[in-house]
């Protein structure tokens, strides 16, 4: 009997959380450099990517989301030192201000954060997660991207 190995390809879920004034909620990590969006790898052990962008973000910052629409997944090719893997990106809609006010970091991985405008987020966003937020913010549909880009002959 021949025995079967299924592919195994890495994931992980991001979340837009807005302030309600046009800015999203930026992270700076401690184990990179630049900044990211509150997010991370989805557990191997069957964790939806929803219920793994829901629990980063309450690892990372404190805040409970109960409510997102998924509004890109990105596929980027591995790489050297980059395993590549499927992204999911969630807009999580806005964060209350009293919330807002009460951020708990992760203090082993967030050194900081900030509420920064879709413009300044391009700025202190690199790469691909950059496009995937750009794309994402304001789409009023669900995007398929390839390193953060739309992919010919794909709508969205």
């Amino acid at each position: 009997m021949t025995e079967f190995v299924l592919p195994r390809v890495p994931a992980s879920a991001g979340a837009l959380l807005h302030d309600g004034s046009g800015r999203i909620l930026v992270l700076k990590p401690t184990y990179k450099s630049g900044w990211t969006i509150p997010g991370g790898q989805i557990e191997e052990d069957g964790e939806s990517p929803w219920d793994g962008c829901r629990r980063e973000v309450v690892e990372e910052t404190g805040l409970v989301v109960d409510a997102g629409r998924l509004v890109c997944v990105d596929f980027l090719r591995p790489r050297p030192r980059r395993p590549g893997g499927l992204r999911f990106l969630f807009d999580c809609g806005v964060i209350d201000a009293d919330l807002r006010a009460h951020l708990v970091l992760q203090a082993e991985e967030i050194e900081d954060a900030r509420w920064a405008t879709a413009d300044e987020a391009d700025g202190l966003l690199s790469g691909p997660v950059g496009r995937r937020v750009a794309r994402g913010l304001g789409a009023d549909r669900t995007v398929y991207l390839e390193d953060g880009r739309p992919v010919r002959g794909v709508s969205g």
